[in-house]
């Protein structure tokens, strides 16, 4: 099974699908589905859209092709890069949904632009890695490694605690329950029940 899977997946590189008829139907359908929504050629001017929408999904998926596009900015190779991790943060946005929806909750209205910023922002970062705007630490520095992130990650949650067990209590709260409390009444305003 898992060989015949393999050779499916070999059969679909070899033949091009991957590389031109995957990114081509997708531009083509995003192009076209902003053109009938947006209306700009006209009402009722479905032809036109078609063939503009064929047009630049051609233009996007030709050059590369033909391989005329500059070394890193190739936009089919971005968006094989970038879609599989956008498609990681989508399914993990859907279960969050599904499981506020089990919980019988929803976002309040305040919180829809923090998480339309939130996801933005997940977007934004994923396309500028897959276009190498910016480096990771690893890169930066030679003697970065993984384990010191983990170490730093470590020694950054330890003294969180520590400083929220000895911290002076203040007038708000009693120290380390009145932190809690005060997180714990910010996120439930983010969330409201389903009536």
């Amino acid at each position: 099974m898992v060989n015949t899977l393999g050779s499916f997946a070999t059969y679909f590189q070899t033949y091009g699908i991957l590389d031109f008829f995957l990114p081509f139907i997708l531009v083509f359908t995003i192009v076209y589905a902003t053109l009938a929504k947006v209306k700009i050629l006209g009402e009722g001017k479905k032809q036109f859209n078609i063939i503009v929408a064929l047009v630049l999904a051609l233009l996007f998926v030709v050059p590369h092709m033909l391989g005329t596009y500059p070394l890193g900015y190739d936009p089919v190779a971005v968006m094989n890069a970038a879609l599989p991790s956008i498609s990681l943060v989508s399914v993990a946005a859907i279960m969050v949904l599904l499981l506020m929806g089990v919980f019988g909750t929803r976002f309040a209205q305040g919180a829809v632009p923090l998480v339309a910023l939130i996801a933005l922002g997940f977007v934004v970062y994923i396309f500028g890695a897959a276009l190498n705007l910016w480096t990771g630490p690893y890169d930066a520095f030679s003697w970065w490694t993984p384990e010191l992130t983990e170490l730093l990650i470590v020694l950054l949650v330890f003294g969180l605690v520590i400083w929220l067990i000895v911290k002076e209590p203040t007038k708000e709260g009693k120290g380390i329950l009145g932190a809690v409390k005060k997180g714990g009444e910010l996120l439930g305003k983010m969330f409201e029940g389903v009536k």
